[in-house]
């Protein structure tokens, strides 16, 4: 008897292991895009995404807006649950898996209170971003516009960039200290809407035609939502980014001395830098502007390093804390493929940078840069960025850069 209920004992529990082990297998993941949208308590914010996978030990997620795609690594999908880490801003999706819909939140991490998230719902399939309409577009938004966003003392004057083709909008805004990077939309009739999410906060842009030169409207995300209010200007441009940071009264250069991500102390004073051109950066890896210079300096530092240019990057994290910078500046140069020195220069925000180049009168925006001539002296400071989203900005602005780098390095 007592053998007959010890191997009925073993056998139940190896029916209880087979069980299990089928309870824990996931439904295969569906493959191609998906269109998600943000619930907040008065809007919606939708966002897109592509989904490919290799096995649930291979999955890549990239995030679309207009043009723009985003990949994310290191996504990884278990008993119907996904979980998509945005490691340079910080943030990660979280969501249950249902056949070809998903729920889920969106995470801020390392915050200084726990985040309740954001809450999403997804679909897969071949679906347009903002709902189909019958109403033709009777407005374009098409080219530049002076915009300003917030109202009274919070007024910021910003400069709006945008490209209708029929009902499909894609464009950007311009601040001082950067741009909102990659927006996509449509019009209806007087009405438009925009979004955008790249990994870090998801935003909505819409409003109403009050003529074919003005518009009014919402500026969403989910902490808040301010005014807007646009005047076509084709003219509309920001004041001169070289102007905002600058040498202090007696001074002709910079020093610093900062630490790379082996531990090794670098400074401008190292025999790699002398009689050099230099271009010196200042970054942080959670800033999506940065990511945008930085991606512009990789590419441009590998076809021209050999004129005797070289660029340093001044990282400016979250966490004043080396070795956690080493791995998110770390993160950054990988996926960047950057070639060139990345510093670690303190915690970040414009008070830890001023502090660290008290040379200057201060630095006001990321990513801030530097250009050093073969002198050692501070040629100009350029203080934000405006990268791919903002078109002719774009371009403009790497025409006065390569100008600016082929008059240093041509000087004896």
């Amino acid at each position: 008897m007592y053998n007959f209920r010890w191997t009925n004992l073993l056998a139940l529990l190896f029916i209880l292991m087979i069980f299990s082990s089928f309870k824990q297998v996931s439904a295969p993941l569906n493959q191609g895009t998906w269109r998600g949208v943000f619930k907040l308590p008065a809007n919606e914010i939708p966002f897109m995404f592509e989904i490919k996978s290799k096995g649930s030990d291979s999955i890549s997620v990239f995030l679309i807006n207009g043009a723009d795609r985003f990949p994310i690594r290191h996504v990884s999908y278990r008993n119907d649950s996904i979980t998509i880490p945005v490691d340079l801003y910080d943030t990660v999706l979280k969501a249950k898996v249902s056949g070809n819909t998903m729920q889920g939140r969106l995470f801020k991490l390392n915050t200084a209170k726990p985040d309740s998230g954001v809450p999403f719902n997804a679909v897969c399939g071949k679906l347009p971003r903002f709902a189909e309409s019958t109403v033709s577009p009777s407005v374009s938004l098409q080219g530049t516009w002076d915009m300003v966003i917030g109202t009274g003392e919070d007024a910021e004057k910003t400069v709006g960039i945008f490209e209708q083709k029929g009902s499909i909008l894609t464009g950007s805004i311009l601040t001082t200290t950067g741009d909102y990077r990659f927006f996509e939309g449509v019009v209806r009739g007087k009405n438009f809407e925009l979004s955008a999410f790249g990994g870090s906060t998801p935003y909505l842009l819409k409003g109403d035609f009050s003529s074919n030169d003005a518009f009014s409207g919402e500026f969403v995300t989910p902490r808040k939502t301010i005014k807007i209010e646009g005047k076509r200007n084709p003219n509309a441009a920001l004041p001169d980014a070289y102007k905002v940071s600058y040498l202090k009264e007696g001074y002709s250069t910079i020093a610093f001395s900062f630490p790379n991500l082996d531990g090794k102390m670098v400074s401008l004073a190292d025999q790699a830098y002398k009689g050099k051109v230099v271009i010196v950066t200042i970054l942080g890896s959670w800033c999506p502007n940065c990511l945008d210079e930085n991606k512009f300096l990789s590419g441009w530092y590998k076809e021209n390093r050999s004129r005797g240019v070289e660029i340093i990057g001044l990282g400016f994290e979250r966490k004043n804390d080396f070795e956690s910078a080493k791995k998110t500046l770390g993160s950054l140069k990988a996926r960047l493929g950057i070639e060139y020195e990345i510093l670690f220069a303190g915690q970040s925000g414009t008070e830890s940078a001023s502090k660290a180049l008290p040379q200057l009168n201060g630095i006001s925006s990321f990513p801030t840069t530097i250009f050093i001539d073969k002198k050692g002296n501070v040629r100009k400071v350029h203080s934000g960025f405006s990268g791919p989203a903002t078109g002719k900005f774009f371009e403009e602005f790497k025409t006065e850069f390569n100008q600016l780098i082929d008059e240093l390095v041509n000087e004896k």
